[in-house]
Formats: structure tokens, sequence, C-alpha cells
């Protein structure tokens, strides 16, 4: 198992992780909106997207390609297949991890029908073959398809009809410039606001039959992290606490307590992100302390701090991050309901000591 997949483990074993697994996937695509009206936030992405989608249909020519970015759980696949309904196209979905050959690309694309929608998804973990493939095939619509072997080894070119590629990625730093140039839209997904949340949630509160007030949907959406996902994940185990032990009805009384049984708190923080604070905090006088020493500190895996834990608590101005190490932020103190210690004296000399050596 390589660090992607093992980041992405932790990410699935948490209520607060924005992967989707399991029954998350089926759940999805029953509440997706079916078309770029019913889908809610990243209002400059909708726009932009809707001049591109219009322009084409008006030209009776296939979409630019289009690059998604972001984090998980924003919105990169359900934008996907959007595209495909508002141009009454099919969609092909692959991922980039999928195709670890350049004759696994090439088996795809030339089963492609025209006008077709290919999403590939995780596109920066395409192997470099079968990337410099796509290359000449969005460009060109076009593929040379390799036979044989050594000096008697011939090239066969092989025409592919007009089709959009959708890429998205999580990590579009990693994408090589010729790639990434290749398309013709390229969009970023941002967080959402928590109103635009509390939309979401009430929305897929309908779908599923729930009744909640607007007060338990703002309650649930101030919880998410910004991520639609993680919204709909929570609405269903606060759906699953107030039909067990309520009435049914969400409220926001009842939306808190079943969060607090999950361990997710007023700001979504989870067990694994408290563990962090509080040890950076309690055992440390708030840093600063290496990453190293800090993920002993908590019982997990370096990696699992730093790609699972720290980004939404940087985010959330809880961590700092610095050149000496991992670093509390008087809010982090507050959420916590600690108070920090003086800047100067012993304390503050240990926590530099660890800052410098536990790196």
């Amino acid at each position: 198992m390589n660090w992607d997949d093992e980041t992405a483990s932790a990410h699935e074993e948490r209520i607060v992780g924005a992967a989707a697994e399991g029954d998350d996937q089926a759940v999805e695509a029953a509440l997706r909106p079916k078309d770029l009206g019913e889908f809610i936030g990243q209002e400059k992405v909708r726009q932009q997207l809707d001049l591109v989608l219009k322009a084409a249909r008006q030209r009776g020519a296939t979409a630019d390609h289009v690059l998604l970015s972001g984090a998980p759980g924003l919105g990169k696949t359900t934008l996907s297949m959007i595209i495909a309904a508002e141009m009454n196209a099919p969609i092909r979905i692959t991922s980039g991890p999928a195709i670890q050959h350049a004759g696994d690309l090439a088996a795809i694309l030339s089963s492609l029908q025209e006008g077709e929608i290919l999403f590939l998804d995780e596109i920066h973990r395409m192997s470099r073959p079968a990337e410099e493939m796509l290359y000449m095939a969005m460009e060109d619509f076009r593929v040379d398809v390799i036979v044989g072997k050594g000096p008697g080894a011939t090239a066969i070119p092989l025409d592919l009809p007009p089709f959009t590629l959708v890429g998205a990625t999580t990590r579009a730093g990693l994408l090589p410039p010729p790639l990434r140039d290749r398309f013709g839209f390229t969009a970023h997904m941002e967080f959402y606001e928590p109103h635009e949340l509390e939309r979401v949630v009430t929305r897929s509160a309908g779908l599923l039959d729930v009744e909640i007030d607007p007060a338990g949907a703002a309650e649930i959406a101030g919880r998410s992290r910004g991520t639609p996902r993680i919204a709909n994940r929570l609405l269903r185990r606060v759906r699953d606490y107030a039909q067990v032990r309520a009435d049914g009805v969400i409220t926001r009384e009842i939306a808190g307590a079943a969060l607090g049984v999950y361990e997710v708190d007023s700001r979504g923080l989870d067990r694994l992100d408290r563990a962090v604070l509080e040890a950076l905090l309690k055992l440390f006088g708030g840093g600063p302390v290496g990453l190293s020493t800090l993920a002993v500190a908590v019982g997990e895996e370096r990696e699992t701090v730093e790609e699972v834990a720290e980004p939404f608590l940087v985010r959330e101005g809880l961590l700092a991050r610095t050149p000496r190490g991992r670093v509390a932020t008087p809010a982090a103190w507050a959420h916590l309901g600690l108070v920090p210690p003086q800047a100067a004296g012993p304390a503050g000399a240990r926590s530099g000591q660890q800052g410098l050596f536990g790196a």
C-alpha cells in the first residue's frame, strides 16, 4: 500500500472524512443534482461552465476539455455527470490509478463514441506513458498504437471521434504543464460557506424524506467542514439518531446531541483533530513541536497527522506550520477552553527544544 492509499484509508474511517466509499457512493448517486440549475454553490464555476456548454451546444460541437480541481467531496464527479447531461451525451468514468499502461488508455479511447464524455478522476495519478498518449488524443483526437517490440515495432495511427475529457484532481500542482495546458476550461472548486451547506442539507433531507427545521440544518452545516459530502453523511447519522431516540424530526438540539455521540464538535473537529490539538497544547505548551514528535504523542503515523488532520486545522486557524515546528494559535486554546501559558519561561524553552529535535 502506498502513501496515497494509506491516507485515503485514514479518510475513509472518519465520519468527517471526505472520501466516498461503500454506502456513501450509493447514497450520493441518489442525492446528486441532475443539472446546473439544481447544483448548489460554486457560483463562478457554474456560470463559467454554463457559458462553455451553451456555446458548444449552439455550435453543434463537443465541449472543450474541462479540468476540475479541489478537495474531495466538493462536487467534481457531480459536475462531470452534469456536463454529460447538459450535452446530452453518454459518460465513461475511470480513474488515474486504473490506467497504468498506455494500452489501458488506448483501449478506452478507441471505444469512445462521438461527443462522449470521458471522466478521469485523480488524473494526476495516471502513469507517464498513458499521460503522454493523452496529449495527442486531447489535441488531435488521434493516438499512435505501437505494434511489436524492439526495432521491428511500428506505430499505427488511430483516429478518434471528437470527445470531451473531464479531468478531476485533488492536487492540481502535480499535473505536468503540457497536460494542464490542453484543457480548454479549468476550474477550482472552493469550500462551501455555511449558508450554502444549509441549502444542501435541506435539499438532501427532502430527498431522504427526513423532516428538518432550519436550525437543525444550520447545526449540521456548521459541523460539515465546508464539504457537501460530509454534510450529507452527517445528515444521515443525525437522521438515525432522530429516528431511534427522538420523534424523527431534526432540530438543533437533536442534531447537536447526535453529532456529540459521533464525536463531531461544534467546529467539525473529530477525535483525531482534537487529539492533535490536545497533545500540542497540553504536552508541548502550544509548540513549536516537530511533526514526528506530535505524531508519536497521538499514536498515529506522521503521514496521517500531516495529510489527514493538519489541513483542516490549518484552514480553521487552529494550528500553524512554522520552520521550527507546529504551533497552536490563540483560537485553538479558546476552542478547547484552555489558558495559554506565558510566552517566556522554562515551558517555552522546552517547547522550543521539541521543535528543534522532533522534526
